[in-house]
């Protein structure tokens, strides 16, 4: 018979053996989920940092701080946000949710919630500052339930960002419009600092975020001051400026989002769910060939069988037990057969159709090459197609070398041609990966093919030198700028693709770097703009 489990030896998906992120999948939501009225692309991303690292958690907090608490707890503070759990993947140093409007990921230290579509993101922070305090222990203010007042934990440092909306009357909530938005979070922290980046009639991001050792707001502050948001439009530091650092999470943190719109239309319908099916099942028949060909000629003839009528759900074809398996030609090794006899029976909850397509994109479009088997034989990809179309992956990625921690990718696409847009998250640090950042956004652009794409690249500065005799560090100091000067320079050309803004904004403990980017021969018109103030 045909089986199209994902089995438990294939390195660049879910696996649920010991020592590994092990998938759990909620079949009730993936069995009816269905993206035909999801319209809304670009994300709103949340990032609440309850202490400055996983090795500084503070005393009152839990062991495995945020990480304690149970997986239902989240899922009734994502009812709040207004979208559902498909499946997660749990692991030593972060749990990946994969959720029916993109991902959350939870670290001891810190919490990291990404929704697209007409999400209300905000209305769950409050209650996530609840679970932090009381079901994870972390330092908090006492709640008065007879003033409405929560229990809330006091956060490290918030950080809270998006791209202008392309549909902005769709949002709902706190979500309606940026001031909107900035107002819900200054009712919450004291001192956050609002920002536009990017032309105001062109493509823009927005960020709100908070010093280190945020403070929550009084509850009782009337007429409170609304934050300004500053609206940046042109370089603000040169690239290579250094700042004092307040600790943060590893020497080398930094994330680097893609966001991208106009996706080449006939590569796009690679997301789709019609497409995933059809290139599953040429994989059934380019296998029960090979199969038929090897035995003939090795061991023995096989009975001829109806191989048009194989379909995704496999039907008894082989009448001599053999087992094909459609996830076998990946970039694992899995150059034998396996027979139910040679393994343990599959897990029941890896036959969700939307999860087994998800796997299969996540190999044919390349997406499974980023951060390949080969480097990170632990990495696991959580991959899901949506019906008729959509796709979402969330990657697990354990370093390479003992002591480095687990990082994370994320990917969202919605591939229908008025609203195209994908998007690419990672913190995996480019020194890991031996590739310059340069050429992650160069693979990644070459899966999704956009006419156009802004990059944001977020990382910690190195602590400024204070003593000028100490000639080791100077030097250390300077080879840092010449790094970052060839990375800038490497930056300018993407292969394809023009350069049409940049902007450097100098942060607190960061360096934030906003790029915008156009195909050359891009002849589409302007941006769809949708959101063009705040």
């Amino acid at each position: 018979m045909v089986n199209t489990d994902i089995p438990k030896h294939y390195t660049a998906s879910p696996s649920s053996f010991s020592g590994t992120p092990h998938l759990t999948i909620n079949r009730d939501i993936a069995k009816d989920l269905d993206s035909t009225n999801v319209f809304e692309g670009p994300e709103k991303l949340l990032e609440v940092w309850f202490s400055a690292s996983p090795a500084s958690l503070p005393a009152s907090a839990a062991p495995h701080g945020l990480k304690v608490v149970s997986s239902d707890i989240w899922k009734e503070m994502l009812d709040l946000v207004n979208c559902q759990v498909l499946s997660i993947v749990e692991s030593e140093h972060v749990d990946a949710y994969l959720l029916s409007e993109s991902s959350m990921f939870v670290f001891p230290h810190k919490l990291i919630l990404k929704t697209c579509g007409t999400t209300t993101l905000l209305s769950g922070l409050p209650r996530i500052l609840e679970i932090a305090a009381l079901a994870a222990g972390f330092p908090h203010v006492v709640g008065n339930p007879v003033n409405s007042i929560a229990t809330a934990a006091t956060p490290y440092r918030v950080f809270y960002s998006r791209k202008n909306f392309l549909f902005p009357d769709l949002q709902r909530g706190p979500h309606r419009s940026w001031r909107d938005e900035v107002k819900s979070l200054d009712k919450l922290f004291l001192g956050g600092s609002a920002y536009m980046i990017g032309k105001m009639n062109g493509e823009h991001w927005y960020l709100y975020l908070t010093e280190p050792h945020t403070v929550l707001t009084p509850p009782a502050t009337p007429d409170r001051i609304e934050t300004d948001t500053k609206i940046l439009d042109l370089p603000i530091v040169e690239a290579g400026t250094m700042g004092q650092i307040d600790n943060i999470d590893g020497e080398h943190d930094e994330t680097l989002e893609l966001l991208m719109t106009d996706l080449e239309e006939d590569n796009a319908k690679q997301f789709y769910l019609e497409h995933a099916s059809a290139v599953a099942e040429g994989r059934h028949f380019q296998r029960a060939h090979k199969l038929r060909m090897a035995e003939r000629t090795h061991l023995k003839t096989i009975n001829e069988c109806d191989l048009e009528n194989m379909s995704l759900h496999g039907s008894d074809c082989l009448d001599n037990g053999d087992t094909l398996d459609v996830f076998s030609n990946t970039s694992a090794d899995s150059s034998e057969f396996y027979s139910s006899e040679d393994e343990d029976p599959f897990p029941t909850e890896l036959t969700t159709e939307g999860h087994a397509l998800g796997t299969v994109v996540s190999e044919c479009s390349g997406l499974a090459d980023v951060y390949s088997a080969s480097k990170y034989p632990d990495a696991r990809i959580d991959a899901y197609v949506f019906s008729p179309c959509g796709f979402s992956a969330n990657g697990v990625v354990p370093a390479a070398q003992a002591g480095d921690g687990t990082h994370y990718f994320t990917v969202h696409v919605t591939p229908e041609p008025h609203c195209s847009y994908a998007s690419f998250e990672t913190n995996v640090p480019s020194r890991q990966t031996g590739k310059e950042t340069a050429e992650v956004i160069e693979q990644v652009v070459n899966i999704f093919k956009p006419g156009r794409f802004s990059v944001t690249l977020f990382e910690a500065k190195p602590p400024e030198i204070w003593d000028e005799n100490d000639l080791d560090a100077l030097a250390e100091l300077k080879a840092v700028e010449r790094q970052a000067a060839r990375k800038n320079a490497r930056m300018e050309s993407i292969k394809g693709y023009r350069r049409v803004d940049r902007i450097v904004h100098d942060l607190e403990g960061y360096e934030l770097v906003f790029r915008y980017y156009e195909r050359w021969d891009w002849e589409g018109g302007a941006p769809r703009l949708g959101e063009v103030a705040y």
